[in-house]
């Protein structure tokens, strides 16, 4: 990974889309590609494209039960009925010859004889012993789905890089894979920091908190594909957190942390990466999460968090969400998150240059429309914010006002988190 060092002066604020475009330039894969069964892939990341080696359809078919015939000769049936003189089901192939004015009952999916180019519906229709008589306003082609209208041989189905959806394995079964080349689970450590954290389940001192930054990025890795590994709470000692960091980059393709990487006396996280490695990216220019840290210790990518819990998880939505995607080999992935236009309900005034990050609810306005309600606190370390809240609207740097009525941009939990 190179970086332009500039990055690193904590006097400058770097702006969110620069160091997104900087990480999607930087970040590369770093797992190995092995190949699963096709119907356990779902959310693993495809390793190569994925070409077809068949064409679907393979054969023209009916869409519909109903019955075939030839579109043509309904202009030469003398009483407007045709003969039925064939029932062809699913996985049949029909070898005879039909003569003018003949149809066959058919089934959906059935494969079209040769010469029948016209399915009617068989609700439609009338059938009177093996004269059928067809509805009006027919048109030739109806209801046939042709060779190769979905895909043909040679056609990449799936692009490489590609986070598998149940309807992406569904195609990687329809083209007959039967396994698929993905990359490996990326190895994520996860730590905490702060000597006033203590863990859940135990006795909480005075002066103490449970300790629920670890626990939330955890989830939030898993839900992006990844193996955890837990690396607990780290003291607020410099030497001690030199030590802990060495020991987990020997065994990690990332490592995460919350804590410690803001200009606090016991903020230790900082200098043990630049001791160990290198920290690239410091102090975005967002709200909340701007004393975000990415670098590496020794040969292994860093994300540094901030200690609040909501900096925390919006900091690992915007920032490290990208980052895991990127090692993982989602390279077909948008670095920057889809994002919707939503009506605010809300007003709110920013008095900083920052890129603002709201939590809000989505609720139905009195004329129909969604609109996008402000929770009632907005401070980092309200975790009720996240709880109750769909998404967040983003509010650019040089938006500085919203009022009832505007139209904001609005990145759901569902978006961020996957």
């Amino acid at each position: 990974m190179t970086f332009n060092d500039c990055f690193r002066s904590p006097e400058t604020l770097v702006p969110l889309d620069q160091a997104l475009d900087l990480l999607a330039a930087n970040v590369h894969p770093v797992t190995q590609v092995e190949n699963v069964s096709t119907f356990t892939a779902a959310r693993r990341i495809l390793a190569q494209d994925l070409v077809s080696s068949v064409t679907n359809p393979p054969f023209d078919s009916s869409a519909m039960d109903g019955f075939a015939f030839r579109f043509a000769d309904l202009a030469q049936a003398a009483d407007g009925s045709l003969k039925v003189t064939a029932r062809i089901a699913a996985g049949l192939f029909h070898t005879g010859a039909f003569a003018v004015g003949e149809a066959a009952q058919i089934f959906t999916g059935a494969p079209l004889p040769a010469g029948l180019d016209t399915v009617a519906m068989q609700e439609d229709c009338t059938l009177d012993g093996d004269r059928l008589r067809l509805p009006s306003g027919l048109k030739i082609g109806n209801f046939v789905r042709r060779t190769g209208e979905d895909y043909t041989t040679g056609t990449t189905v799936l692009p490489q890089g590609k986070r598998l959806r149940p309807q992406d394995v569904a195609i990687a079964a329809a083209i007959g894979r039967a396994e698929l080349p993905v990359y490996a689970r990326l190895r994520i450590g996860v730590f905490s920091t702060g000597d006033e954290v203590v863990e859940p389940g135990r006795p909480l001192p005075d002066g103490a908190i449970y300790g629920s930054n670890r626990h939330a990025v955890a989830a939030l890795c898993a839900g992006l594909g990844a193996q955890i590994e837990d690396l607990g709470n780290i003291p607020d000692d410099l030497n001690a957190t030199i030590a802990r960091l060495n020991d987990a980059a020997a065994r990690c393709d990332l490592l995460i942390t919350t804590g410690g990487v803001s200009v606090g006396g016991e903020d230790h996280v900082r200098a043990a990466v630049d001791h160990l490695g290198a920290i690239h990216l410091w102090r975005l220019a967002i709200k909340p999460g701007m004393s975000t840290a990415f670098g590496h210790v020794g040969a292994v990518p860093f994300v540094g968090l901030p200690g609040n819990p909501v900096s925390a998880q919006v900091a690992f939505m915007l920032i490290a969400r990208p980052v895991i995607l990127r090692l993982s080999g989602a390279t077909a992935e948008p670095i920057h998150p889809q994002r919707f236009p939503v009506r605010a309900a809300f007003s709110f005034r920013k008095d900083h240059p920052r890129r603002q990050f709201l939590r809000v609810s989505v609720e139905t306005g009195e004329d129909g429309a969604p609109q996008a309600v402000l929770y009632r606190s907005q401070e980092p370390n309200i975790l009720s914010s996240l709880v109750n809240t769909d998404g967040l609207v983003d509010l650019r740097e040089n938006l500085r006002q919203v009022q009832p009525g505007d139209m904001v941009e609005f990145l759901p939990y569902a978006v961020l988190q996957w």
